[in-house]
């Protein structure tokens, strides 16, 4: 019984001490220190100097924290919104007021520097008046957290934030920031207990430092869009710590996957839009950890691993826009916690659509472009989830299934260029929730009620462009519950404007081209989306004027519009003037005249302007010089006179200028020099007069010149510099008047001519600019395609189209003089050589053997003597031959491709023999064998017959064949063409 009472009194003790330390804790908590006095001023003094501006935050559940600060006796600053005290010594060490609606400058003097006893700082989604980081940053130096994130800052980081050497987290990113002197090495010397770096849409402009690797506690590393270049370090992807990893969207940082073991705690790799490449690892697959994976416009390649399905934590996986090849692994199936997966454009093999009928937790599936064929499987009626479903750009055939109907949570349907048929199921008005739904470019047929889209309450865009249907497109229904902001209607057999635009007031995008549209374009049009139209493609139809602009030049008032395009149509009268927000406007292969418009001169921010094909007349504002962010410039073809403007400034972006077919005259503006980015110039066809403006050769770009048939006089000059003209690929100096010998030095520096079976972008066969422009919804491109003149033996061809590799040399028709250069022979990736129409003397020289990609030699009309070389049988790929009209002696070379050539090849040689001619040659004349030094044998060079393409036609006393060179030309080596090669993209 005495042992049960101590045990008894021992219980109720231990209760009374219980009861005595929790009273005693509640007497510290009321007693714990208030908030001091210069601090609870400072936060006070931090408040007045700001404003509360309800736009500026970008979180939804954004409010102003510091309204509720007020002074007083028993109003402690402890107790106040987003601010945190030291519980011993009631010093605020906290402060976060991110998303607080503040708006203001930030400078040196401000309070909150008073606070120095601060360990975390949270200043993220304010609006701080692009300020820049105050240097008195430096006195928080016991900050271990500091988040200056979406707030507005800009300039440089101030170097007095690395004495913040107490840090653990740092967020600056989302700022108009920079950090270059010191840089990013800079972080990891002075912040080695660093954790969390954040530093996305910081400029850096850099490399990645290897030394980045030694911060062994890094565990979130986000260099999102920072301009960083050259080789990621590989040892970074190994540290033992590192869950979070972004580089994505620098697009010249480099880099490849290394071997994953199976201790990496990697949870999210973000490579989106860089210059990573190889294969990804089999060892991928040990990421065990990784919930997201992200390499969207990569340019990895081979096999997609099948240890993917290993990573069943996966949630998101994009491996959109690379090179992969094979089929897509089965393996993927496994991955049934998948919200978002995105596989489109790649090389995969033709394959029916993989089962995923197990991934219920599915909101995004993007399989674009994945070369899958077949019905779509009814598996996929189980992902329920569904907020996205792209199939665009693939081979599914059949009917589109009743059933997708029942994914009530879409918000995005694209089944665009398939090979559907049949009719569009009514029960797609099921799908309340549908924002885009694209049907464009498939067999569908049946008659259309647009009643089946006015159930779509939410409806936003419709893209039906290239829809075989019955369109009952001015039928009196009540469109005024729609709200688009996107319509595409591309040829879709249109024969007038649909009415129900006239009430569709939010338009952005609007697509009416390749239809039969006639007559005027009405006046209600500028009604419709006055306020919003961004894009508007009115092309290819048969359209004659603005209904409102008679005699006057039709001056087009939507105030936002970016992209116009109303090329081959029939406009007559003045040249439109869109308004000055336009950056990309096509008026070419019109009937349009009159004069360019200084009203043109406003279009600051315009980036392409073709207006060739036209009547167009005047002198040329000299404004165009000075558009600085314009890169595509095509005249051709129109009348105008006077001189090209000069003024080029240095900061030009321009890469093509086409003003060839004019009335043109002068002397090249020398100021062209200042367009470094130049590509292509073309000035032929006018009636410039200057010497040869060999000063372009300093253009680093410059890739084709073009100035046939104008008055350029004297003798080509010799180069500034051996490095001159480094990257020119064609010149066309016909027709002029240049005299003297052939350009030596020229030959020796066209160094891209040297290189035979150039390399070139297997996804852009031709030459071109990618021009584009954005909208805070949309971004607009345009392939614009440079196109070139090319005179061949009289035979004039407009190529809409130069292919990426072609490299061409036409010096005819003018009055050069000595013999064929021996250094003709160094450039080997020549095509075409034309020299015909000259004065030139002595032998063919036999170097020309060393072309051996040419297809095209002209010699014609020339004074050249001697025998045809019989090393030019070596030239196997040689599809036209001319040397007629010269002083040419012996036997023609028998073989190869010259047993192609007829006798217009030869005619006007008196002193030539053998076949084709009828005169035959001595038998010691007779040469059927290339000589010795021949490397036959070496494979299968011999063109079949189907690498060229010959026409034929009547001219002056014979027939003359002319080698078409234009797409036609060297098609054997095109591994690819750009494919859905368009206007807009």
């Amino acid at each position: 019984m005495g042992s049960s009472m101590c045990l008894l009194i021992s219980m109720r003790l231990l209760f009374f001490l219980s009861i005595f330390h929790y009273l005693n804790s509640c007497s510290s908590l009321s007693t714990q220190p208030a908030c001091k006095d210069f601090e609870s001023s400072a936060l006070l003094q931090f408040k007045q100097s700001f404003k509360i501006n309800v736009s500026a935050p970008s979180d939804p559940f954004a409010y102003p924290k510091i309204s509720s600060w007020n002074s007083g006796e028993r109003n402690d600053c402890c107790s106040w919104d987003g601010v945190l005290c030291d519980r011993g010594t009631g010093h605020v060490i906290g402060l976060d007021l991110s998303s607080s609606q503040l708006y203001g400058s930030f400078n040196s003097s401000s309070s909150l520097f008073n606070l120095v006893y601060l360990q975390k700082l949270n200043l993220a989604d304010n609006n701080f008046n692009y300020s820049q980081i105050p240097p008195s940053i430096r006195y928080l130096s016991n900050l271990t957290y500091l988040n200056l994130s979406m707030s507005a800052f800009s300039g440089q980081i101030p170097p007095e934030i690395f004495e913040l050497s107490n840090l653990v987290s740092l967020d600056l990113s989302f700022n108009p920031l920079k950090l270059q002197k010191p840089g990013l090495k800079s972080v990891v010397e002075n912040f080695t207990s660093l954790k969390h770096l954040y530093l996305s849409r910081v400029n850096l402009s850099s490399p990645v430092p290897h030394i980045l690797a030694n911060l062994s506690s890094l565990k979130s590393l986000g260099l999102r869009g920072c301009e960083l270049y050259g080789e990621f370090p590989m040892e970074i992807f190994k540290l033992r710590n590192l869950q979070f990893l972004s580089v994505r969207d620098n697009e010249n940082l480099t880099g490849y996957l290394p071997e994953f073991h199976s201790s990496n705690p990697l949870r999210i790799l973000r490579l989106a839009y860089t210059g990573f490449s190889g294969k990804l690892p089999d060892s991928i697959g040990n990421l065990k950890s990784l919930i997201e994976l992200n390499i969207i416009s990569c340019y990895f390649s081979g096999l997609v691993p099948t240890s993917l399905g290993n990573l069943t934590n996966l949630t998101i996986l994009f491996l959109s826009n690379n090179n992969f090849l094979g089929q897509i692994p089965f393996s993927l199936a496994n991955l049934t916690q998948l919200s978002q997966l995105g596989l489109p454009y790649n090389n995969f093999s033709a394959q029916t659509l993989p089962c995923l009928g197990k991934q219920t937790k599915l909101t995004v599936l993007d399989l674009g472009e994945t070369n899958l064929y077949g019905d779509i499987p009814s598996s996929l009626k189980n992902l329920t989830q569904l907020t996205v479903l792209s199939l665009t750009g693939n081979q599914l055939t059949g009917q589109i299934p009743p059933w997708l109907g029942n994914l009530t949570q879409l918000t995005k349907l694209d089944l665009g260029d398939n090979k559907f048929h049949g009719s569009i199921p009514q029960s797609i008005c099921r799908l309340a929730n549908l924002e885009y739904l694209s049907l464009f470019d498939n067999n569908l047929s049946g008659r259309v009620d647009m009643d089946l889209f006015l159930k779509l309450k939410n409806l936003t865009a419709l893209q039906l462009s290239g829809v075989h249907l019955s369109f009952p497109i001015n039928s009196t229904f009540n469109a005024s519950t729609l709200k688009l902001e996107l319509l595409g209607l591309n040829g879709c057999n249109l024969t007038e404007f649909p009415t129900f635009l006239h009430s569709q007031h939010e338009l952005e995008i609007l697509y009416l081209s390749n239809n039969k549209i006639q007559g005027q374009i009405p006046n209600w049009i500028f009604n419709m989306g006055k306020q919003t139209l961004l894009s508007l493609d009115l092309s290819s139809n048969f359209l004659t004027n603005f209904e409102s602009f008679n005699h006057t030049p039709p001056i087009l008032s939507w105030d936002s519009l970016l992209d116009l395009d109303l090329s081959s149509n029939k406009l007559q009268g003045s040249l439109p003037i869109p308004p000055p927000s336009i950056t990309q406007y096509d008026a070419s292969n019109n009937k349009l005249t009159g004069e360019i418009s200084p009203l043109y001169c406003n279009f600051s921010s315009i980036v392409m302007l073709d207006l060739s094909h036209n009547n167009l007349g005047g002198m040329l504002p000299k404004c165009l010089s000075k558009l600085s962010n314009l890169v595509v410039l095509n005249l051709q073809n129109n009348n105008f006179r006077g001189i090209l403007p000069g003024i080029y400034m240095e900061e030009s972006r321009l890469r093509a200028i086409d003003v060839s077919h004019n009335q043109l005259e002068g002397q090249v503006p020398r100021s062209l020099s200042n367009c470094t980015m130049l590509e292509v110039l073309l000035l032929g066809n006018n009636r410039f007069f200057d010497i040869f403006p060999s000063w372009l050769g300093k253009l680093p770009r410059l890739r084709v010149l073009s100035l046939q048939s104008n008055g350029f006089h004297s003798a080509i000059g010799k180069p500034e510099s051996s490095l001159d003209f480094p990257k020119l690929q064609i010149i066309d100096v016909s027709f002029n008047n240049f005299t003297g010998k052939l350009p030596y030095e020229h030959f020796q520096s066209w160094t891209s001519m040297k290189v035979a079976n150039l390399t070139f972008d297997k996804d852009n066969a031709y030459m071109g600019a990618v021009t584009r422009t954005s909208s805070p919804s949309s971004t607009f491109i345009n392939v614009n395609s440079y196109t070139l003149e090319i005179t061949n033996k009289g035979i004039k061809r407009l190529y809409e189209k130069i292919q990426d590799h072609l490299v061409a040399i036409d010096l005819s028709s003018n009055k050069f003089d000595g013999e064929i250069l021996e250094v003709i022979g160094n450039l080997k990736g020549l095509h075409l050589l034309n020299i015909s129409n000259n004065i030139l003397t002595g032998p063919i020289s036999s170097s020309l053997e060393n072309l051996r990609e040419l297809e095209s030699l002209d010699l014609s009309q020339n004074r050249l003597s001697g025998e045809i070389p019989p090393q030019l049988l070596q030239l196997t790929f040689l599809a036209f031959f001319n040397a007629s009209n010269n002083h040419l002696t012996g036997p023609i070379p028998q073989g190869q491709q010259f047993s192609t050539f007829e006798n217009d090849s030869y005619l006007g040689n008196t002193g030539l023999c053998g076949m084709p001619l009828t005169k035959k040659c001595k038998i010691s004349e007779t040469l059927t064998q290339p000589p010795p030094n021949s490397k036959q044998g070496e494979g299968s060079n011999f063109p079949s017959k189907f690498d060229w393409v010959v026409i034929m036609m009547g001219y002056g006393s014979g027939l003359i064949i002319g080698f078409i060179i234009g797409n036609n030309l060297t098609i054997r080596k095109l591994e690819r063409f750009l494919k859905n090669f368009g206007r807009k993209q």
